[in-house]
């Protein structure tokens, strides 16, 4: 009776009866990343102190074995971008690809997925075909290919010709398709021609780092109702005002995600020229320090980009209420 009693008093006063259940699932999920923090805070954590406590000191080696830390405060950043010109010249390297690669790999990522969203004959095939890079890129195989010195040696392979070295297979097929007289007859600007020079010249790099893009924009178009789009065709819709009227602001979401993690994978790669260049310093002789406030510098600007790109793409996404 008064199990009964309490249920009502519940429902009467407003408080939902699932909050059980919620909070369950809460539990549920703190359990389901308990080793993650367990991991963190174990080991990466005390990893993350000692690189804060190097980048403020120097550190000298005793002749009997072990080290002292002498604190020099902001010195070692002041070197890495006053003294060290190498690094800064990376930076400003890495954020000038940057700038061509996030907007290239996500429209690219984004009219593969819709294109790939068709009812078309081997459609699984051809989703295979273009995650098949993320695949061969990643882990052992990624490695096994950095080392490949035949393919090196073929990318940047001398020209015993009149040729110059820096004729790139890519570089001729751009040449082939004349795409500078192309937009050049189409009066455009400077600023956009180079672009679009840029960005064919790099189609082998945008194609390969499309594959994780492309299945999070396919998730974001089956999740749209098809009664949409069929409301749009009763309307008399053309298919280029569905795209910008339904299609776009519903995947907007995924466009702020894979923006983010086009960031984030950009200045993570091993291919990414300042942490090659950091990289390169820690190995050189008492670099751990200089490298140490390099990492730092690094991370803080990879978050305010992070932070500048969510926030101006943020200001154009459309959530989708569902009540």
């Amino acid at each position: 009776m008064n199990k009964v009693l309490n249920v009502f008093k519940g429902s009467a006063s407003g408080k939902p009866r699932s909050a059980s259940l919620e909070k369950k699932k809460a539990r549920s999920g703190w359990i389901f990343v308990l080793p993650f923090i367990i991991g963190f805070i174990l080991i990466y954590l005390p990893v993350i102190f000692d690189s804060i406590r190097f980048s403020f000191n120097e550190i000298r080696i005793l002749t009997g074995g072990g080290y002292e830390l002498d604190f020099v405060g902001f010195q070692n950043y002041r070197d890495a971008l006053f003294v060290d010109t190498g690094f800064t010249q990376a930076l400003v390297s890495g954020l000038k690809q940057l700038v061509i690669d996030i907007p290239a790999i996500v429209l690219f990522s984004l009219f593969i997925a819709i294109i790939l969203n068709q009812k078309i004959f081997g459609r699984a095939a051809f989703r295979a075909i273009f995650f098949i890079p993320v695949i061969l890129t990643t882990g052992l195989i990624g490695q096994i290919d950095a080392n490949n010195a035949m393919l090196e040696y073929m990318n940047n392979g001398a020209i015993d010709t009149g040729v110059e070295a820096e004729a790139s297979a890519t570089n001729q097929i751009l040449n082939a398709m004349d795409l500078k007289g192309l937009f050049e007859t189409m009066a455009i600007g400077q600023g956009l021609l180079e672009y679009v020079v840029q960005a064919v010249n790099s189609i082998f790099d945008i194609v390969n780092r499309c594959g994780v893009q492309m299945l999070i924009f396919l998730s974001g178009l089956q999740s749209i109702s098809p009664a949409i789009y069929e409301s749009c065709q009763i309307d008399g819709a053309s298919g280029w005002e569905t795209f910008w009227k339904v299609t776009l602001p519903m995947v907007s979401p995924m466009i702020l995600v894979n923006a983010v993690y086009t960031v984030i994978d950009a200045f993570t790669s091993s291919s990414n020229k300042v942490m090659n260049y950091i990289d390169t310093v820690y190995n050189q002789p008492n670099g751990n320090v200089l490298s140490s406030a390099m990492s730092w510098m690094y991370f803080l600007l990879v978050i305010l980009i992070i932070a500048a790109v969510a926030g101006l793409l943020s200001l154009f996404v459309f959530y989708q209420r569902r009540d």
